[in-house]
């Protein structure tokens, strides 16, 4: 029978948790950067598929470059295919309860208030 220490035993039971050296749970989600204070407004194609930008680094905003590989590992594009042909107002300050769609998010201090990633 194999017998743990006290310190692998609180390791292992730690990680089982997601907490502890051997997590692989993060302890906090990773966080968007505010791409833009205001919304996108964009003319969508009913049936096309897109993928709206969620982690707020893409140089191709409202839509994903595949930025977040490298600027914010754990995150994904959100894919979605419109229904109808038409302008739509995309998130830009990636905080919106509705996404992709803009929800008025912008408007509150949280993100206008917040510094811009600069551009290069």
């Amino acid at each position: 029978m194999l017998r743990l220490g006290s310190a692998a035993l609180g390791a292992l039971l730690g990680a089982l948790r997601g907490r502890g050296p051997f997590s692989s749970r993060s302890a906090t989600p990773p966080q968007p950067a505010i791409a833009a204070k205001e919304p996108f407004p964009v003319e969508l194609k009913a049936g096309k598929k897109y993928a709206w930008c969620s982690c707020g680094h893409s140089k191709r905003q409202p839509f994903c470059d595949g930025s977040h590989g490298k600027a914010a590992p754990g995150m994904s594009p959100l894919r979605f295919t419109p229904r109808e042909d038409g302008p739509a107002w995309l998130c830009g300050c990636k905080r919106t309860q509705n996404p992709p769609y803009c929800d008025g998010t912008h408007n509150g201090e949280e993100v206008q208030g917040a510094p811009l990633p600069p551009r290069p």
